[in-house]
């Protein structure tokens, strides 16, 4: 069950903020910084949601508006590893979807990073012809742009060096309604 992550839940937030050290150490390397952030996510102007199994927390995602009434950013998605692959993932993106779409919303964006060099982004000088890396992406070993690519998500640019020198930021957006 999909529900709203929210402070009367203490502890789903516990089990949101040590997902995100666990499963992404790189933006939330300790477990302060990581209930920090899950606190942000509370912000009425935000969405936080939870894939909840009994009593525990499975994965959870967030939104958060970017260009107002236009645009919203997904951030984070994070999925308990033993239950990758099990239809988490893609259910807590096409919850936040709807639930931005309800919004009147219409496209919704995310940054997908490439710190391990996952792919061909990873780990080389994308300047000074960021374009023609970005038009030759291949996705070598099971990077999170393949997920998201399967989801209806296109890639629409990079920022190099994002997290780092060959540390990219793959950016990828969906439109959620059609248009006028």
């Amino acid at each position: 069950m999909i529900v709203d992550l929210t402070p009367s839940r203490p502890e789903l937030l516990e089990q949101a903020a040590e997902l995100l050290v666990d499963r992404m150490p790189e933006g939330w390397p300790t477990l302060d910084e990581a209930r920090a952030h899950v606190r942000e996510m509370l912000d009425p102007a935000r969405i936080a949601r939870g894939f909840v199994r009994g009593h525990r927390l499975l994965g959870w995602v967030g939104g958060m508006e970017h260009y107002p009434n236009h645009v919203w950013e997904l951030h984070p998605l994070v999925v308990h590893r033993d239950h990758e692959r099990r239809g988490v993932a893609r259910a807590l993106v096409a919850d936040l979807e709807q639930r931005v779409r309800d919004l009147g919303i219409h496209t919704l964006y995310l940054g997908t990073d490439d710190e391990l060099g996952l792919t061909s982004l990873g780990g080389v000088d994308l300047y000074p012809d960021v374009l023609r890396h970005l038009a030759d992406l291949k996705n070598l070993r099971d990077h999170p742009v393949g997920f998201y690519l399967r989801l209806g998500y296109s890639v629409i640019g990079v920022m190099p060096d994002a997290n780092g020198f060959g540390k990219p930021d793959i950016m990828m957006a969906r439109r959620l309604v059609s248009p006028p």
